[in-house]
């Protein structure tokens, strides 16, 4: 223990400080929100829209999948615009050809342009004042300003309904017909959409930048990059160089080199009793494949929704599945297969590592799959009823459509699944029990693989601190504690521990050595993580802080995932040395493929969007896909993927595995991956990012831009990049039926397959 002490006290410290600055900040934050005016109101007193009007638009959004259509403050999807930009845009042109009449009485396109730079600045003027008066809750406004907002919703009645002339529009979004077919909520959103432009381009008291740091950027309002903006990013370089020299100065002159482990002669897991509660945990591996193959077959679906608008290859298909609802059921499913993984990883490894099997630990293990599939199947259901309007906007909330990204699930739901991740968390702690009793190294590698299994458990519980009519900004900073936090935080804890308890038990690492990995690297990720959960917010209408903490902290966490590949290359290059090694060669490839994607997915093309000047021209556009899809599959999803061969690796003991299956599957899923990004996500991302610096956030996300040949053409090449993906996947799951049937093994005479049920019980340790 003393050799580790040290790196236990760092660990215990950064997690502590670390929290206490997510914290403090947090409560800037809430102090600092753009307010939600009670009434706005013109100067003759006529009233335009209430606080309740507000609200129940930000429900009626929620209802048809909130940031599943379109974006708000940059957060959501990329096909529709995103609606503060594109709101404060139309407002804008709609107020400057008003004041034109006014002042000169002529359209402000015929003015000379003298007269248009006079008219420009009377437009930044009227929208830029803030004239909300915090003691009444009234913001008051110019009759011409109320027209403007009067004529760009009349827009979103005729867009969100079934306006004809408009259907042009709605195709080139992928938004169904119809959306919203209550008036009342369609002039409800209208409120809601005002409201986020407003915020945007609202100064904040005393300031001269806008609730939202000046974002998006927007000419026609003088929205600008902030001084801040650019300060911080360049602080961030900075930063982030230094970390990488202090990493390599690390392993070269500190980290101290252990003579390796002599691998047994015989594989060390055989010696592992195989529980009853371990061989349940099998259905969910094989679970694990299926919601894969669903949740990849929609996402083809949801990309063949950007240039078909709602149609598959001429079928209306959705009619039936809009684009909101497979966007929606993709990202979802995502989060279930991956975290359906590490659980079914952490079922098979408690018993494993504890060395015996609690009472009723089997049972526990099958009520909790039975929660999972009920979980599963009643939030997507709910998903789809949210979004054919089959809900009144409260029941809407519990039982369909939050419409918030990565947390999408009916409340309802959202509550079964933490309760699930609590009896998950109660079979793990009874199965690693014995384990913590035990003294040296080993325990500690328990004991950390313990405390990241109970943060996945509790962490969830994050996203009951928001509910339905939460003010967006606080919702925004709880739900990044979920997507953030608990998937980009703690489940890298958990993985690594998982990682370094494999490896040490075939013997490739020592466990003091694979404890002060873990140790070290999860103080280093969690030091930058924690706290960069805020570069998520930059422009959420937080306050210049919280870009000051995101952007200095977010750069950090770039440095430990070179850490993290360099390792898994040395572990790599010990799993030759016995031949029965040959038997994990796949999982450690998977292995080996998350520490690739975590450098180039997670840190790469995150820190391309990660500085607050970068991300000011590129929130909300095809660069953060590019980093999305490379860092949850690239990362998490080949991780899952991984700890799932290894548990059906050890379900399946007996056979030689064929490799043909397994090696399509791994280069063309890598593969597929690389040509996505590279020849249609990235290339439009740049493309975007181009119009949003030259003519602003609107105009990169607009049909006009978006449905150019030229754009149409490379959202038509990730077909090529999504076929061999696929490809991928159906040799996967081929190879895992084949487990079942037989076919996935080498025929040798000495070789059978054995279905799951009926593996013989090896003798404890």
């Amino acid at each position: 223990m003393n050799e580790t002490k040290r790196l236990w006290i760092i660990l215990g410290a950064v997690i502590f400080s670390t929290l206490f600055v997510l914290g403090w900040f947090g409560r800037e934050l809430y102090r600092n929100v753009p307010p939600i005016p009670q009434e706005v109101r013109t100067e003759t007193g006529e009233r335009v829209m209430t606080k309740e009007d507000i609200l129940k638009g930000q429900q009626s959004w929620q209802s048809i999948g909130g940031q599943q259509v379109g974006s708000v403050w940059g957060h959501g999807a990329y096909q529709a615009p995103d609606w503060s930009a594109d709101w404060l845009h139309r407002e804008a042109v709609a107020l400057r050809d008003l004041l034109s009449i006014k002042y000169h009485t002529n359209k402000y396109g015929d003015l000379p342009e003298y007269r248009q730079a006079e008219i420009d600045r009377r437009v930044q003027s009227e929208m830029r004042h803030n004239s909300y008066d915090p003691e009444s809750g009234v913001v008051i406004l110019s009759k011409e300003r109320a027209k403007a907002i009067a004529t760009t919703a009349d827009h979103y009645m005729g867009l969100f309904g079934s306006d004809p002339s408009l259907a042009g529009l709605r195709e080139s979004y992928a938004l169904h017909e119809a959306a919203l077919p209550d008036v009342s909520r369609r002039k409800a959103i209208t409120a809601f959409f005002f409201w986020t432009a407003w915020a945007a381009t609202t100064e904040r008291p005393g300031m001269s930048v806008t609730y939202t740091n000046n974002w998006p950027h927007e000419p026609l309002v003088g929205n600008h990059a902030t001084t801040a903006s650019l300060v911080w990013s360049l602080i961030s370089i900075a930063l982030l160089l230094a970390g990488v020299g202090a990493l390599v100065w690390y392993k070269l002159f500190r980290d101290r080199e252990e003579e390796a482990p002599t691998p047994d002669r015989n594989d060390p897991l055989d010696r592992i009793e195989t529980t009853p509660s371990m061989r349940a945990a099998g259905k969910y591996a094989l679970t694990v494949i299926a919601l894969f193959v669903v949740q990849t077959l929609l996402g083809g679906l949801t990309a063949h929704y950007t240039v078909e608008g709602g149609h598959f290859f001429g079928i209306p298909l959705a009619d039936i599945l809009p684009y909101a609802v497979s966007r929606t059921w993709h990202i979802q499913l995502a989060v279930f297969w991956i975290a359906t993984a590490f659980l079914a990883a952490g079922l098979y490894l408690a018993p494993a590592v504890g060395g015996r099997e609690p009472k009723f630990q089997r049972l526990g293990v099958n009520v909790l799959f039975g929660a999972l599939l009920l979980v599963v199947a009643g939030s997507l259901a709910g998903e789809w009823l949210s979004i054919q309007q089959a809900f009144s906007l409260d029941v809407g909330f519990w039982f369909g459509h939050q419409g918030y990204e990565y947390v999408d699930l009916g409340r309802f739901w959202q509550i079964l699944l933490f309760v699930g991740l609590v009896l998950w968390l109660v079979l793990m702690l009874r199965g690693l029990w014995p384990a913590l009793k035990q003294d040296g190294h080993r325990r500690q590698l328990v004991l950390l693989f313990a405390g990241s299994s109970a943060a996945i458990g509790l962490f969830y519980g994050a996203g009951f601190f928001y509910g339905a009519k939460t003010h967006l900004t606080i919702m925004e900073y709880w739900r990044w504690w979920v997507v953030h936090l608990w998937v980009e935080g703690f489940f890298e804890v958990f993985a690594t521990a998982a990682i370094a308890f494999i490896f040490t038990r075939l013997g490739l690492v020592k466990s003091l050595s694979a404890t002060r990995a873990v140790l070290f690297s999860s103080a280093i990720y969690l030091f930058g993580g924690i706290p960069g959960t805020f570069h998520h917010l930059y422009f959420s209408g937080t306050p210049i802080s919280i870009m000051a903490v995101g952007a200095t902290f977010s750069a950090l966490e770039v440095v430990p995932l070179a850490l993290i590949g360099y390792e898994a290359w040395e572990t790599y290059q010990k799993a030759h040395v016995v031949s029965w090694m040959e038997n994990y060669k796949w999982p450690i490839r998977f292995f080996m493929g998350v520490a690739f994607w975590n450098l180039v997915g997670a840190g790469v093309f995150g820190f391309l969007i990660n500085p607050p000047i970068a991300l000011y021209y590129m929130q909300g556009l095809n660069t953060t896909p590019v980093h999305a899809h490379a860092a949850l599959f690239g990362v998490y999803g080949l991780l899952a993927l991984g700890l799932t061969l290894v548990v059906l690796r050890r379900l399946y003991p007996l056979g030689v595995w064929r490799d043909g299956p397994l090696r399509l599957a791994f280069w063309s899923m890598n593969g597929g991956l690389v040509l996505m990004i590279a020849i249609s996500l990235l290339p439009i991302g740049l493309a975007q990012t181009w119009a949003s610096i030259e003519h602003g956030l609107w105009y990169a996300r607009s049909a006009e831009f978006l449905q150019q040949p030229v754009m149409e053409v490379l959202r038509w090449l990730r077909t090529i990049g999504d076929t061999v993906f696929l490809i991928g996947v159906g040799a996967l799951t081929y190879f895992v039926i084949g487990l079942v049937t037989g076919w996935s093994y080498q025929k040798t005479e000495s070789d059978r397959e054995v279905p799951v049920d009926s593996i013989p019980k090896k003798q404890p340790v």
